[in-house]
């Protein structure tokens, strides 16, 4: 087994302070300084600096971080070998993502799932990507679905293993005979005017809007900010702005016109099926892969573009 204080290391280096590995790990501040300096004792290194109220790692702990994210791999082979010696995967396969892709991929995925594996049993967790690389990293999750932003991890990260699964164009919602309700489409900088409904900062989406806009060549008039597309619609309905609607996202029964986007560059959102390196090959992660992977494909709606099966980041 792999020495637990590893862990902990780990996930002080992804949290950045000692109280929120603490608050991620379920133990004390104290419990998490004192495992990591008995780890640096029995290895006769200094693994912590501190600096202020925080602390800073030593080279020593890069390099040990280095070596465990290659035994944390070389233990998830280990368990996968293990697992494909039993006949029938039976198990839990534990999913997290983001709304929209836990509605359009993994409810059919886990729908055909259950079908063709009955002794496999879901539990679907929705999380924001940030946070569902983090359940990833604290084994509180096997398959995260989600979509890469500037903050995310990099396809180099070699704590992961990261797949593209589908690419999705978004649209301009508009209300109504509105002056931009153009069958043939408008080009994004149309829109540059307009007040702008988003959902909120801490979402998602919020940095994938901004950067559309920007790549368009201005910056959006944010006057609204919610939580979920259906409230979204309604105030675009009402005529308190517009905003980016993605093609996997159903259109609401409201007074609204989804206008498809022209020119270059083409605003689109990427989902990705991320799992801990070494994962991929237990038989129960690679089943809810697989039925991710065929959802993707037979996603109806135009501006879909699956990515084939074996085409990995």
């Amino acid at each position: 087994m792999i020495d637990h204080r590893l862990h902990v290391l780990r996930t002080l280096a992804e949290h950045g302070t000692v109280t929120a590995t603490a608050a991620v790990l379920h133990l004390t501040p104290s419990a998490v300084s004192q495992q990591l300096r008995l780890l640096g004792r029995d290895l006769g290194v200094k693994l912590l600096r501190p600096e202020g109220r925080r602390v800073r790692l030593t080279p020593a702990a890069l390099t040990l971080l280095r070596h465990a994210d290659v035994l944390q791999a070389q233990w998830e082979v280990a368990q996968a070998e293990l697992a494909q010696q039993s006949e029938t995967p039976r198990g839990t396969l534990r999913l997290c993502g983001v709304s929209s892709a836990l509605a359009a991929l993994a409810a059919p995925a886990l729908a055909r799932l259950r079908s063709s594996h009955p002794q496999v049993e879901p539990r679907i967790v929705e999380e924001e990507s940030a946070e569902c690389y983090r359940l990833l990293l604290a084994d509180d999750a096997d398959v995260a679905l989600v979509l890469p932003g500037p903050d995310a991890p990099p396809v180099t990260d070699a704590r992961f293993e990261q797949a593209p699964l589908l690419t999705d164009r978004q649209d301009l919602l508009v209300p109504e005979g509105h002056r931009l309700a153009r069958p043939e489409g408008v080009e994004l900088a149309e829109a540059a005017g307009e007040s702008w409904i988003v959902k909120e900062r801490n979402n998602d989406t919020y940095p994938l809007v901004t950067a559309a806009c920007a790549a368009a060549g201005f910056t959006p008039h944010i006057a609204h900010e919610v939580k979920e597309w259906y409230a979204v619609s309604a105030l675009v309905a009402e005529g308190f702005g517009v905003c980016l609607l993605p093609r996997i996202v159903p259109l609401p029964a409201h007074a609204v016109t989804r206008v498809p986007l022209r020119g270059e560059p083409v605003s689109v959102r990427r989902y990705l099926s991320v799992v801990r390196r070494g994962s991929a090959a237990h038989p129960i992660v690679a089943a809810g892969l697989d039925a991710l992977r065929d959802a993707a494909s037979g996603a109806a709606g135009d501006g879909y573009q699956h990515v084939p099966r074996g085409v990995r980041r």
